[in-house]
């Protein structure tokens, strides 16, 4: 079925082709949300650019827009549908212009009934599992074909085969699962990308094999869990193997469950210390069981602080990064205070904090105990306050030292570069702008919180 799958996005993609003729067309994509929906794009705009379209610099420029959207949070939606609100107008100057939403918004009905019933100038929409049928919709749309809302209605196979345009030549997403079986109560993601489905192990291997003859530099396996990844060996396996490879390029992988760290992976990543970078992103939540039972993340916080003990234990000097949700129902001061004494006694490296947002079709949007807009401020305020004396006191011993850092991108000020530790610390130094994609060593001269500020030590 999966081969079926593309061998029709290969069909229709050929005949848009044809239909397109000689002339010049241009598409350009606008991403919302996390890494995930990153590697999708790259996917969309693989499928574009065989069709016969070139990247636009923005949608004035551009024959075909895609939005894709996020639904992790209430704020990520309004944004996605306040930027669809501003190509109205554009739509109005450019007739022919195709309008096309996907991603996880377009798999929940009530946001596919706003966008059919408020936004007439969209052509089409495409949930996370229908991506393969992006080249028949789009067909449609230039035939002048009715407008189509298509949500999967189930969790399909894996589709290997679609074409994938990437960005940067330095850094590539490599997707090994979809979907997520854990229902924290809080969480969309099981309503919108379906139930686990995991790619085989050759096909995650040829392309990282892939990616690093062509110059990637680093490596990134995504899942929504990616420890439970099961095509056809476990996670720690997969890694191993990737980890093996030959090449100068670096390993990293998001997001791990809590309740799912095995002694195993713990042992490659230690194994492999010079390709895996010593960094792990684990999401506490919360520092309270009542709370967690709540969320049912199916964890304790002994447990999670015993997982902390032995990634520390077995990789020394490794960082640690987490998620925290502030006000979710029920949480009251004992339990933010847990919270608060577990940021303090693993002292996180990097937090992602978020206010509690309420999604509609989740348990955790009617439960009891929903918790006012000033005492989540409030907690946040605390949080934030709290880590920043954390970060600053982890960040101040690497002045004088020189690192090896990945430089990724151009800085705000002029002349300098941005780039991330094996750590995965930012940093920020002075550079040309040749050495973007590149390793590098740099002197750390500044400290602050977040960033690292230096000079190129080549």
């Amino acid at each position: 079925m999966s081969q079926s799958i593309a061998e029709n996005a290969n069909t229709a993609m050929a005949a848009v082709r044809q239909l397109l003729g000689e002339l010049p067309h241009r598409a350009y994509i606008a991403t919302f949300g996390c890494q995930q929906n990153e590697a999708d794009s790259e996917k969309l705009r693989g499928m574009a650019y065989e069709m016969g379209y070139e990247d636009a610099a923005s949608p004035q420029d551009a024959d075909l827009v895609l939005i894709n959207t996020c639904a992790i949070r209430e704020h990520a939606e309004q944004k996605v549908l306040s930027y669809l609100g501003t190509l109205k107008a554009l739509k109005a100057e450019k007739p022919g212009l195709v309008i096309g939403v996907c991603g996880c918004m377009t798999a929940q009905e009530h946001r596919v009934n706003t966008l059919r019933e408020r936004y007439p100038y969209v052509s089409f929409t495409l949930d996370p599992a229908s991506l393969a049928a992006f080249p028949a919709a789009l067909l449609d749309a230039l035939e002048g074909g009715k407008r189509k809302f298509l949500q999967s209605g189930e969790t399909p196979p894996v589709t290997e085969g679609l074409p994938t345009r990437r960005v940067e030549r330095h850094r590539a997403w490599i997707s090994i699962m979809y979907g997520c079986n854990n229902f924290c109560s809080y969480c969309i993601v099981p309503y919108v990308r379906g139930r686990e489905r995991s790619r085989l192990s050759a096909d995650i291997i040829r392309e990282a094999e892939e990616v690093i003859a062509a110059g990637c530099r680093e490596i990134t396996l995504l899942g929504q869990n990616v420890n439970s990844y099961h095509g056809d060996c476990d996670f720690a396996t997969l890694l191993d193997r990737i980890a093996a490879l030959p090449g100068d390029f670096s390993v990293r992988f998001m997001t791990s469950h809590p309740k799912d760290v095995p002694d195993s992976l713990i042992a490659v990543m230690a194994k492999h210390r010079d390709k895996i970078a010593p960094h792990f992103h684990l999401p506490l939540q919360s520092g309270s069981d009542a709370i967690l039972a709540r969320m049912n993340r199916r964890y304790t916080r002994a447990s999670y602080l015993e997982t902390v003990r032995k990634l520390r234990e077995s990789i020394p000097g490794i960082a640690l990064s987490t998620d925290i949700i502030i006000g979710f129902p029920g949480e009251t001061d004992e339990d933010f205070a847990a919270t608060m004494e577990v940021l303090r006694t693993v002292r996180f490296d990097m937090i992602y904090s978020f206010l509690y947002s309420p999604r509609k079709g989740t348990p955790a949007a009617n439960m009891e105990g929903q918790i006012s807009p000033a005492v989540r401020s409030a907690r946040m305020a605390e949080l934030l306050d709290a880590q920043n004396e954390i970060a600053l006191s982890l960040a101040l011993p690497y002045v004088g030292k020189t690192l090896r850092v990945l430089a990724d991108g151009k800085g705000k000020m002029p002349g300098t570069v941005t780039g991330r530790t094996p750590e995965n610390r930012l940093v920020s130094f002075e550079a040309p702008e040749s050495v973007i994609g590149e390793f590098v060593r740099v002197k750390i001269e500044r400290a602050e919180p977040f960033v690292l500020r230096g000079v190129l030590a080549d």
